[in-house]
């Protein structure tokens, strides 16, 4: 059931939104999930994907239990390339092979200070979304931001 009547629920337009995204939201869309362990651990279910993350490929012809760094996030062709994986042109050069973020999970995320705030801002959020917090107005709020006196107004 569509909930926002400013978002179009057609498929052709939002291919076109997709294919002709600009860096900034494709970053986005090229997210991945995490691990399990890594789940629990920040939180949070996905995040968008980095170069020097640690991935596992798990759907596709890559798929298995061996561990790589993504060597490049190639946000034109919406791939990203991962050490190891790589397969050999007709001429013996070796190329790598480009895997949708989609069909890997996270095994260990790159934490700079700028992710970690970012983890850390998503948790408290998803967080408060479950305790059933998020958008409630309680007493503590009212105390931690006093009100300014009203004035009355003047008469003229």
């Amino acid at each position: 059931m569509k909930l926002n009547p400013f978002v179009t629920s057609s498929r052709r337009k939002n291919r076109k939104r997709y294919f002709n995204a600009p860096s900034h939201i494709r970053r986005k869309l090229m997210s991945a999930p995490l691990s399990k362990d890594q789940r629990t651990k920040h939180g949070v279910r996905a995040l968008p994907i980095r170069k020097d993350d640690e991935v596992q490929i798990v759907r596709g012809h890559y798929k298995g239990q061996q561990v790589g760094k993504v060597i490049a996030v190639y946000r034109k062709k919406f791939v990203i390339h991962i050490e190891r994986i790589t397969r050999e042109k007709a001429n013996g050069a070796t190329v790598p092979v480009g895997v949708h973020p989609s069909n890997v999970v996270i095994v260990k995320p790159k934490l700079d200070n700028d992710r970690k705030r970012s983890i850390e801002r998503r948790a408290k959020a998803r967080r408060e979304q479950k305790d059933g917090l998020k958008g409630k107005y309680t007493e503590e709020v009212e105390t931690a931001a006093p009100q300014a006196e009203k004035k009355p107004k003047a008469s003229g």
